[in-house]
């Protein structure tokens, strides 16, 4: 890693250009001279939490590929800071950069739970399984102090309504009460995302991520609660964690997973650009060859935007991870299986009580 250039502690390296916005802004040399000489900090890399007011919480996923059909984002942007977070590029549709800002600039929605309460009351709605969180993480470090997720959770119990988790962070277990009481009815299933073994991946890799200890912990902590877990091996990205397919699904299934899903990398929109950039600074003796070997997942590019293709990959190396991954569910997965949820409770509970006829 060059640690000269590396700023510590975060994911990307930079703040990429805004493609909604007519301005652009670049940090100049003259500008970081001034700086030094005035004694001045150009970047405190300082976090900001920004209130928002959005009118809806939960959003129809529209995407066929994606293994779900509603999540909802108690939050915009990400302080894990993941360099290959495919959410970034949502950033950019509330005027912030898919790089820094995306990791610097949290939006809040404090009335999530009101909103959601709202939702599943609608004459209309019916019941199905909304993810927590489709895109950014609802456990990130935030949610400690701000529990817009446990408030939201609170009202998936009231209801009786089914709810999936996708996290990172062993602050779930914070919430374990509330899991309990959701899976007594068989509506919970937590997705626990964990990309590899090694501490000195996982720091550069998702900087402000739970440990890898942490989260088969949390695996094992839930699994012991007989709260179902899907592990997340994902992505998988060749040259850094591919070789490691084996070994993670052990590892999860001795701790209680029910089961392992997986993506092949792919880099969209920004994350390009912001990729190419980190891996170059920390990890700059395999740069070219990781990404040549995530372009040949993709025929020749970093990205693949076709459904049903564009997180599975092709050719000789997705070909290769595909078959470590049946070898791998076959030898620690064999006999287990991940849990449909409970759709039957909710309307009996949907006035807020139980009905008695």
């Amino acid at each position: 890693m060059n640690k000269e250039n590396y700023l510590k502690g975060r994911g990307a390296q930079q703040n990429t250009n805004n493609k909604f916005s007519e301005f652009s802004a670049e940090t100049r040399d003259d500008f970081l001279e001034f700086c030094r000489i005035e004694g001045e900090e150009a970047d405190n890399n300082k976090t900001q939490y920004i209130p928002i007011f959005p009118k809806t919480i939960v959003n129809k996923v529209t995407s066929p590929d994606v293994g779900m059909m509603y999540s909802m984002n108690p939050y915009q942007g990400c302080e894990h800071g993941c360099i290959y977070c495919y959410a970034r590029n949502a950033h950019e549709f509330w005027g912030y950069s898919a790089g820094l800002d995306f990791e610097r600039k949290i939006l809040l929605k404090k009335e999530a739970p009101q909103l959601l309460e709202k939702k599943l009351k609608s004459k209309n709605w019916k019941p199905a399984t909304i993810v927590l969180s489709g895109n950014t993480d609802c456990y990130q470090p935030v949610e400690k102090k701000f529990k817009i997720t446990r408030g939201c959770l609170e009202v998936f119990l009231k209801y009786r309504h089914p709810v999936g988790i996708i996290t990172k962070n062993a602050l779930v277990l914070r919430d374990l009460d509330i899991l309990k009481e959701l899976a007594k009815d068989n509506l919970i299933a937590v997705n626990v995302s964990v990309t590899s073994l090694s501490e000195e991946t996982r720091r550069i890799l998702e900087p402000r991520t739970a440990t890898i200890k942490k989260r088969l912990e949390t695996i094992r902590v839930l699994s012991d609660n007989d709260i179902p877990v899907n592990a997340m091996l994902a992505p998988i990205i060749p040259g850094i964690n591919s070789h490691e397919i084996m070994n993670l699904a052990k590892a999860v299934s001795e701790n209680g997973a029910s089961s392992f899903a997986f993506t092949v990398v792919r880099l969209n929109g920004a994350i390009g650009q912001i990729f190419t950039d980190w891996i170059k600074k920390a990890l700059p003796d395999r740069a070219e060859k990781v990404l040549n070997q995530i372009q040949e997942c993709h025929g020749g590019t970093l990205n693949d935007s076709r459904f049903g293709i564009r997180s599975r990959g092709e050719g000789k190396i997705a070909t290769q991870i595909h078959d470590l991954v049946r070898l791998a569910r076959h030898i620690y997965f064999k006999d287990k299986s991940f849990p449909s949820l409970n759709m039957t409770l909710f309307e009996q509970y949907k006035e807020g009580q139980m009905k008695l006829f």
